[in-house]
């Protein structure tokens, strides 16, 4: 099995190393760099994941991320911010870039390898055989290449938010309250709070269109797919 490949941004040359060192040993291929600029430099379309330091020098890494997420190539790579900035908004602010996970320093750097492993599970192409297509008047989700399509048109979505809209999808007319989506899609050791919801689906709404109307608010419970 090939390799998963990670590049880690980060202006800090221990952390830097001993993240490196601890996926290397869970297996993975590791690249580092200083700042935004050397992580262009590394093509990060390139690489199956990008763990992304918030506070750098020159641009930062909410700045990088949003470039990335512009950029065709790289709107869908996972992202993992690793940060000191750990208040809700702070969050809140990354998860409406399009992150996938969002660990505050100081942290367990076995648990910064667990939710690593849990971000590129998500992203992973299917290896069941069927029910590979869930479709839905022109919206397409496809489970083996995990690409999302609308009206024939590729668009780019993170693995978390390719999960969520799948969760709604394949239970059409299910009311899911914000506690319960965060319970199915975000795993378990993953501290967000229930905005966290709001902020992918208005990310969704968004990305998918005439389609967006689909995904209903429902007042005091949560949303639901109609």
């Amino acid at each position: 099995m090939e390799r998963k490949r990670i590049l880690i941004v980060d202006d800090e040359p221990d952390l830097r190393g001993i993240v490196a060192f601890n996926l290397r040993a869970a297996g993975y291929e590791c690249a580092t760099a200083t700042g935004a600029d050397e992580a262009l430099a590394a093509d990060p379309a390139t690489f199956n994941l990008l763990l992304l330091d918030v506070m750098m020098p020159g641009l930062s890494g909410f700045d990088l991320a949003r470039r990335l997420r512009a950029d065709e190539r790289t709107a869908a790579l996972p992202i993992i911010f690793i940060t000191a900035k750990d208040t809700e908004t702070d969050k809140l602010d990354g998860f409406a870039i399009g992150a996938d996970d969002y660990v505050a320093k100081p942290f367990s750097v076995k648990e910064l390898v667990a939710r690593v492993g849990a971000v590129l599970h998500r992203s992973a192409p299917a290896t069941e055989p069927t029910s590979t297509m869930i479709q839905d008047d022109g919206l397409v989700l496809n489970m083996e290449t995990k690409s999302v399509s609308t009206d024939g048109l590729y668009v780019p979505f993170t693995p978390t938010e390719f999960a969520l809209l799948r969760l709604l999808m394949t239970h059409k007319g299910k009311v899911f309250t914000r506690q319960e989506l965060l319970k199915k899609v975000w795993p378990a050791d993953v501290v967000v709070t229930a905005r966290t919801v709001d902020v992918n689906v208005t990310r969704i709404r968004k990305k998918i269109g005439r389609h967006a109307v689909r995904i209903v608010t429902k007042p005091g419970f949560g949303y639901t797919f109609s």
